[in-house]
């Protein structure tokens, strides 16, 4: 069983509508959509839940006002300034870390766990699909990218099948970590701006750091030849593999207000050939 990270060192290359046309053409594989904090693989796989998990991490501090007598201790240990004057927690700035909690004179604070989100299990016209929603202004992210990859795996091995194609956060920061760690290889998805050869720069050294093979492939590549070199040599320079350019073509917009991937939209164009060409490079390089 191979596992296949898609990647982008910034949002909006291209990284999601790549990662649905390889699961048009990909067989005997299970997706997983491990960017829990913006997902959007499911706007075109169309999931059918049929599983749904709470995702429970951390502790959130509260406090009992029928057992607090307001002695102000919690207040000038929160080093986060988290407790008002009316001694009430604010839940954004609480860090959950237990001082309050440990020597509190009335054990009048609760630490329940916090539910952080969900993930789900779900079946999808191309197979199989594993994702996961983090709740808004929470943290976490990195666990919860580890429980899903481990929740894929398991089915994939359940069901036998050969490929977890992963369509990994935008970045390098903590759930890119997580969600790259053990897998057999990254396909790091650009485009020819400024800011996207910058932190395609750095999202290939995160991935050389943790000795996983980077595959690269420039999305619009057309629209800046010239950085689209730059790029290139770059990745060389760092032994990434260049499989190919997807020249900028507006079906990938149409295909996707339709919720469809770019193959069920029209079957036959140009960037649906360049992506045929690098999905073929990306077997070649996952089966060597």
């Amino acid at each position: 069983m191979k596992e296949l990270i898609v990647i982008s060192g910034k949002g909006g290359t291209g990284k999601t509508s790549l990662m649905s046309a390889f699961a048009s053409l990909a067989e005997n594989k299970i997706l997983c959509d491990a960017d829990v904090d913006a997902a959007d693989l499911h706007l075109i796989t169309a999931p059918d839940v049929r599983q749904q998990h709470a995702f429970q991490s951390g502790n959130e501090a509260m406090i009992n006002p029928d057992k607090c007598t307001q002695c102000g201790l919690c207040r000038e240990l929160c080093r986060w300034d988290a407790i008002s004057e009316e001694f009430e927690i604010d839940a954004i700035e609480c860090e959950g870390c237990g001082v309050c909690v440990y020597f509190c004179p009335e054990k009048a604070i609760d630490f329940p766990v916090r539910t952080c989100g969900e993930w789900f299990i779900s079946d999808t016209r191309f197979g199989p699909m594993v994702h996961a929603r983090l709740g808004i202004a929470e943290e976490n992210s990195g666990r919860l990218v580890s429980l899903i990859r481990k929740e894929a795996r398991d089915l994939a091995q359940n069901k036998n099948l050969d490929l977890i194609l992963t369509d990994g956060p935008p970045g390098v920061g903590c759930p890119v970590i997580a969600s790259i760690g053990g897998a057999d290889a990254v396909l790091v998805v650009t485009e020819p701006t400024v800011s996207g050869k910058h932190d395609m720069e750095r999202v290939i050294e995160l991935a050389a750091h943790f000795k996983i093979p980077v595959m690269l492939c420039v999305n619009k590549s057309d629209l800046n030849p010239d950085t689209t070199e730059e790029i290139e040599a770059f990745a060389k320079e760092k032994g990434a593999d260049c499989l190919g350019r997807i020249p900028f073509d507006v079906i990938f917009t149409k295909s996707m207000v339709k919720g469809q991937t770019i193959f069920e939209y029209e079957g036959n164009s140009e960037a649906g050939n360049a992506v045929k060409a690098i999905w073929e490079n990306v077997l070649k390089r996952l089966s060597a």
